[in-house]
């Protein structure tokens, strides 16, 4: 009698599993940050949403890395981050601050929703031929895990020590409608997928990330803040640096043609 061996998934497909593994975690985490939302812990729901965002950014690298990237992976990587960046931060913010101005402040959730999926649809579809891939250096507005980070900024001050300094609750409609805003607009922002780092930069920047990990760790909420901060201090340099870089790609190819 011929013995079989039994497979819950094939041995070639292995290495699809860990990146959805990760988004399913994702996901998870997201859903969490929600309930923990209805019963006003929001420090809990903040930290899940931020370990969300560093399992989104992980996932895709390392299917990626191992070779494991297909269309369900993408599919359910969209479908998870419209959850954790869509809909529990929108949450977040309404059961913290946006609730007190009625009807108004739930139409301004439902708005950072809809900008939030849109942004996620639009992203799918985009694609770039091969003489544009420098643009795989930029996204089309901010991600949806920075938006919910920025949407979120107001909270988290109010969790830091930076409380003591400001109170920023009353900017949250403004910045909601904003971040929103910029989630479907085409400004472009830094992504850094095909940014190629120097061997002499690489000590400093392991110094840079350990440094980030451990403000990350011990400073979670002030880490967090200024994280927002620098990120919008950084969209007038992205949009210049990608003007740029634009206006360089068109002169080469000017100059390509001419020599044809």
């Amino acid at each position: 009698m011929e013995n079989k061996k039994f497979k819950i998934v094939q041995s070639k497909k292995t290495r699809y599993i860990l990146p959805n593994l990760l988004t399913i975690a994702g996901v998870c985490l997201g859903i969490s940050s929600i309930k923990f939302s209805l019963d006003l812990n929001f420090k809990l729901a903040v930290i899940f949403i931020l370990l969300a965002s560093i399992l989104d950014a992980l996932d895709g690298r390392i299917a990626r890395l191992i070779k494991g990237t297909t269309d369900f992976g993408k599919e359910l990587d969209s479908l998870t981050d419209f959850v954790s960046f869509g809909i529990a931060p929108a949450f977040i913010i309404y059961f913290w601050s946006l609730n007190q101005y009625g009807k108004i402040g739930w139409a301004i959730t439902l708005i950072f929703s809809v900008c939030c999926v849109l942004r996620l649809a639009r992203f799918n579809l985009t694609k770039y031929s091969g003489d544009q891939e420098w643009k795989l250096n930029y996204f089309e507005g901010i991600p949806s895990p920075i938006g919910a980070i920025l949407i979120l900024m107001p909270l988290i001050n109010e969790l830091s020590e930076f409380r003591n300094i400001i109170d920023l609750e009353f900017v949250t409609p403004v910045l909601t409608i904003i971040i929103s805003l910029l989630l479907i607009s085409k400004i472009p922002t830094y992504s850094f997928k095909k940014i190629k780092i120097k061997p002499s930069l690489t000590i400093f920047i392991l110094l840079v990330a350990g440094i980030s990990l451990v403000s990350v760790m011990f400073f979670t909420f002030e880490t967090l803040f200024l994280f927002g901060f620098f990120y919008l201090i950084s969209l007038p340099i992205s949009f210049y640096t990608f003007k740029m870089k634009k206006s360089t790609q068109h002169e080469i190819e000017d100059e390509h043609e001419d020599v044809l």
